[in-house]
């Protein structure tokens, strides 16, 4: 078993390093991860200057780069061979909703679910990171799952794991993801030297949070398993534009 790990904390991020501890004995495991936080990049290749890969003393691979370029890189360049599952976590922060739109986490493992193979974003549902265990303990029960009942095809899941100790979960629900309220306004400053600048605001509060929902779950102390897919085809539109465009 050929495991790929990334992230978009950085390569060294507390959380990365419980992935790794987690998964250990379940096969090779190579990890390539940004050389700085890249949280938010989304879906985004750097295309604009090379890209270099170096290896940190703990064995660690990092790129210049985005989570994206981290395992494209890895996958069509760096490795011998493709690897069997790409993980990517733990991340610092829930990935829900709206959320998974502009989560580097979650572009890791897209990036490995377009280039076929199957793969898992993981983050922990708080910035606290107070149980980091109980997140790389879920993640290695998915990956054994995997290991012994593959899922026919690429699979790209999307999963978040409350930030409490592991015996006071209450299961895996799997989910659709719930939507947001708009984002908070931007938070208006002044720098030092008496420039205007702006900070991004805080994500809205959940408006669709019911049953099913990933919301729902983690209220429920339940890690939420979503499966995503990448067709943003607006499928129930197409009559009403091939009207509009004749």
């Amino acid at each position: 078993m050929r495991i790929l790990l990334s992230n978009d904390d950085g390569y060294f991020a507390p959380g990365l390093a419980a992935l790794y501890e987690a998964l250990q004995g379940l096969g090779e495991i190579v990890v390539v991860a940004p050389e700085q936080n890249r949280s938010g990049a989304s879906n985004s290749l750097t295309l604009d200057r090379p890209l270099m890969l170096k290896q940190a003393a703990s064995g660690f691979y990092f790129v210049n780069g985005t989570p994206t370029d981290c395992v494209h890189l890895a996958v069509t360049g760096m490795l011998e061979a493709l690897p069997d599952i790409i993980v990517s976590g733990i991340n610092s922060g829930a990935n829900m909703g709206d959320d998974t739109i502009y989560s580097g986490t979650v572009a890791a493992a897209t990036e490995g679910y377009l280039l076929g193979i199957p793969s898992i974003a993981i983050s922990m549902t708080s910035f606290e990171g107070l149980n980091f265990a109980t997140a790389g303990r879920i993640a290695r029960e998915l990956v054994e799952r995997h290991i012994a009942n593959p899922i026919g095809g690429p699979v790209l899941l999307n999963v978040n794991v409350p930030d409490i100790p592991y015996a006071e979960l209450q299961g895996l629900e799997v989910t659709r993801l719930g939507r947001r309220h708009k984002a908070e306004p931007v938070v208006k400053m002044t720098s030092p030297r008496k420039e205007t600048v702006y900070w991004i605001g805080a994500a809205g509060a959940a408006a669709d949070a019911g049953p099913g929902t990933d919301f729902h779950a983690i209220e429920q102390k339940r890690v939420s398993v979503t499966p995503l897919q990448i067709d943003l085809t607006h499928t129930s539109q197409l009559p009403a534009i091939r009207q509009w465009v004749r």
